[in-house]
């Protein structure tokens, strides 16, 4: 599937999505929600693909969402900018295989929230994480706070602070660093070392890691 934001990409049993807004820093509007949940809605049964990769053209990974959409006060617009967003952190954070974030560059506010959603992140070494809107941080808290324990998440979540690829792999939110003209290889290698396993099998560790993390994924909103 290529959308007009996205595009997928076909290497055997590994899906790469690249969010391609390069222009707005991929930020992740209404449209890019929908055109990347239809994509991994096409993708959730496809046998073929046992790993996705998610990245971004260019060299940011996302800067979050868009905000030039919430200017808009109409309740039928909100009603579909919360939807969107509800959807999109569903479907990413409940896809059946495993997915891994080739975080190569920026990965800000909702484009933080993408890549720890994401069961594995690669960076690239011009990396940096931050979320700094904390009114909307109440799913990264539990989300990050799986990955780097409760003292580092509170700790990005309260103040809101920028951390660089160096610190995001000291504090075990990254798997590895890498520089930036070798993240997609580095990332495929390790995407192939994890479609080596059955895809069956993958599927039902991948639905106990979600069930381990404690977050109600059959709520209406990860937002709780």
């Amino acid at each position: 599937m290529d959308g007009r934001l996205i595009s997928i990409d076909h290497d055997g049993p590994v899906a790469t999505l690249t969010i391609r807004r390069p222009e707005k820093k991929n930020a992740l509007s209404i449209a890019v929600r929908d055109e990347v949940s239809d994509a991994l809605d096409e993708l959730a049964p496809r046998i073929e693909t046992s790993v996705v990769i998610i990245t971004g053209e260019g060299d940011t990974f996302s800067a979050g969402f868009d905000l030039t959409e919430f200017g808009d006060p109409s309740e039928a617009h909100q009603q579909a900018l919360w939807a969107s967003s509800d959807r999109f952190h569903h479907t990413v954070m409940r896809f059946p295989v495993p997915t891994i974030a080739a975080v190569n560059g920026p990965a800000l506010a909702g484009g933080f929230d993408l890549a720890c959603l994401c069961d594995i992140r690669v960076a690239a070494d011009t990396a940096r994480f931050a979320h700094p809107e904390q009114r909307w941080t109440t799913v990264l808290y539990r989300i990050v706070r799986d990955l780097v324990g409760g003292a580092v998440a509170r700790d990005l979540v309260l103040t809101g602070r920028s951390i660089d690829a160096v610190e995001a792999l000291r504090v075990g939110l990254v798997a590895a660093v890498v520089p930036p003209d070798q993240l997609l290889d580095a990332v495929r290698e390790r995407a192939a070392t994890i479609s080596a396993a059955p895809r069956d099998e993958l599927i039902r560790t991948k639905a106990k890691i979600v069930a381990a993390i404690g977050v109600p994924v059959d709520a209406p909103t990860l937002d709780f």
